[in-house]
């Protein structure tokens, strides 16, 4: 229980500090470009107007209407407008280090929860075979969901994540056995 509780803490932890480190860096990324695309549209803001005439023309509007519109655009808001449609960045996507964080944290720990459940209901003679098949199943139904979620068929990425998480079981078998440790 108290490793399990234990894998639960450090793995939360592993994956919040790693998305967090992760969605920095993008976000880090984002905010240099805004400030390359802030320095443009002050030093050249005839040449801004023109890139984003052609992104337009280049989805189909009409030069004539493309100009009008990224001229009514760049009136309003030109770092908006070139960061949505130049640099693919808007509040929707915008890079969010916390929250993938908080929520990479959580995920884990509900889908590490389950196992230590199912340990708590093994008997000692049990608890290898149960918490891996349990786990097995939970990854694989945490795997379905996931594709459920994101409108994905179903099947493959369930195996995905059953097979991956066998393996990774496996290995960590596999290393305890050869240092002598039970897992």
């Amino acid at each position: 229980m108290v490793a399990g509780v234990a894998g639960l803490v450090a793995g939360a932890m592993s994956m919040a500090a790693g998305e967090y480190v992760s969605v920095s860096s993008q976000s880090d990324t984002e905010n240099a470009d805004l400030a390359r695309e802030r320095m443009e549209l002050t030093s050249q803001p005839e040449l801004e107007t023109e890139e984003l005439t052609q992104i337009y023309v280049e989805r189909g509007v009409s030069q004539g209407l493309a100009r009008q519109v990224a001229e009514q655009l760049m009136a309003k808001d030109a770092l908006g407008a070139h960061a949505r449609e130049e640099l693919g960045i808007t509040d929707v996507t915008t890079a969010r280090p916390i929250q993938a964080a908080l929520t990479s944290a959580a995920t884990f720990s509900v889908g590490a929860l389950l196992p230590i459940i199912a340990a708590t209901l093994a008997s000692p003679s049990q608890l290898v075979a149960i918490v891996s098949v349990t786990s097995l199943i939970f990854l694989a139904a945490l795997g379905a969901l996931g594709a459920k979620a994101g409108g994905a068929a179903i099947l493959r990425p369930t195996i995905r994540v059953a097979f991956w998480g066998a393996f990774a079981m496996a290995l960590t078998a596999g290393v305890g056995a050869l240092v002598g440790k039970a897992i």
